[in-house]
Order: C-alpha cells, then structure tokens, then sequence
C-alpha cells in the first residue's frame, strides 16, 4: 500500500468518524509497508498536470472567446490560438523548471551549509534544536534527550534542523520532468478550445462560426469542470466545489475577452 493510499484510507475514516477504519489505516504493518512502497513519479506530478491543463483551457479559451466577440475568421482564430498555445506552453514549462531547479539548488546549498555546521560547531547545532523543540512545548530534559537521538547520526541531525529551523522539505522530483508535464497538459488540454476549428480546417464541416464557439464553449466548461475536480487529487477539496470554481473562474475570463473582442472589433475592419 502507498503512502497517498494509506492517507486517503485515514482521511475517509476521520470524515465518516470511523474508529475502526481509523485503527486500520494506523495499524503499524500497514504504515511500514506503505513507506517502504513510495508512489511512483508520475504521481509526483499530478499538481504540474492539473495546474498546467488549467492554465491551458483558461488561456486558449480566452483567445476564442476574444476572436469570436470580434466576429473574425476561424483562421485568424486558429493562428492566434495556435500560437498562443505553444508560446504560453513553453513558457508555463520553461517557468516550471526553473522555478523546481532554484528551489533545489537553494535547499542543496542550504543543507551544505548546515551539513558544515553540524561537523564543525555540532554542540551549536544541538543548541539550536534543544531551543526549537522547547519552543514547541517539550520540557528541556525531553528536548536533550530528543537531540542526543538525532544527533547519533549527521545526517539526520542535518535532515531535523532543514525541517525544523528553515523549514525546508528535500523534493526528489526532476525539474525537467515537471516541465514536461506542466507543458504537455498545457498543450493536451489547451487543445480542446480549439478543436472544433481544427476539425473544420481539415474536414470542412462548413460549421458557421456561431456553432463552433457554442461547441468549443462546451468542451472548454466540460474539460474545466473536470480538471477543477481533479485538483482533489493535490487539494483534498470537495471535487464539486473545485470544479464549479475552475468553472467560474474560466467562463469570467472568457466573458471578459468576449466583449473585449465586441469593444475593439472596429479595430479589425
């Protein structure tokens, strides 16, 4: 069983107030087994996912919205939605790469330091979390005896006082790997809005331009909903809740485009 497995278990049985569901879920083989099976990467990821395919829908369907309020052509809105896409696509990942790469090198450089710290000056080291577990409530004599444990091993001393003293959790994900998530649902779902028009282009449906938005307004609000519900998977937040908010924070972005598109269409002509 995984960790996110074993939370889900424990977090269903607080909701339903299950005592018994809650003792299972905290029974100590369950726990040890669930560490030693960590989820895999692509589990990791699942945030660059929902939030990339958000910013995808949400972006592109601004652009459809502002082209179909100024009455243009389905090409004109395929070349600004198209380029659109694939500009803000690699920016949303060239963004989340060097957003997790400066994350990581801050806290490698940081654990450096205290790693240092820790060989050189270690009573100054334990000082400091002798005083960081006091002020969390722990009398003196538990804080020694608790500092005297972690401070067997280096590492771990090192590991406790990232935590506790600068607040720092080690993330063993791939800056490259979030990039390439965070662009390819940009990409996938950025694509939906502007389906219908693609289809048109190569098939020659010979849709009017009123029709097509009506589709592309329904795949867009549908996709929303669905990736608003999948941010449970990061937030735990009612899935209703989270996709009716995506939903409207969407359609509000599109309405504004719209009429933007209305107010300037003068400007095209």
């Amino acid at each position: 069983m995984r960790i996110s497995k074993r939370l889900d278990e424990a977090r269903e049985a607080y909701a339903q107030k299950n005592l018994s569901a809650s003792k299972k879920a905290h029974d100590e083989k369950v726990i040890e087994a669930a560490v030693e099976e960590h989820g895999s990467e692509s589990s990791q990821f699942i945030g660059n996912m929902v939030y990339g395919g958000l910013d995808g829908i949400i972006s592109v369907f601004a652009v459809v919205s502002g082209v179909a309020g100024a009455n243009l052509t389905s090409g004109v809105l395929l070349i600004l939605g198209v380029a659109n896409l694939l500009g803000d696509g690699i920016s949303m990942g060239i963004g989340a790469f060097l957003s997790m790469k400066s994350e990581k090198e801050y806290y490698q450089k940081e654990r450096e330091r205290e790693k240092w710290e820790a060989e050189n000056y270690l009573e100054g080291e334990k000082s400091e979390l002798i005083a960081i577990y006091k002020k969390r409530g722990y009398s003196k004599a538990d804080a020694e005896k608790l500092v005297e444990i972690q401070a067997r091993d280096k590492n771990r001393l090192v590991d406790e006082m990232m935590v506790n003293e600068l607040g720092l959790i080690g993330d063993d994900r791939k800056p490259i790997s979030a990039a390439l998530m965070t662009f390819g649902a940009f990409v996938l779902f950025g694509l939906l809005p502007l389906l219908i028009y693609l289809v048109d282009a190569i098939f020659h449906t010979n849709l009017s331009m009123s029709t097509m938005f009506l589709i592309s307004i329904l795949l867009s609000g549908l996709s929303l909903f669905g990736l608003g519900a999948a941010k449970y998977f990061t937030t735990r937040r009612n899935p209703l809740v989270s996709g009716l908010e995506m939903l409207i924070v969407g359609g509000l972005a599109a309405a504004v485009a719209y009429f933007i598109g209305v107010l300037l269409k003068p400007l095209a002509g």
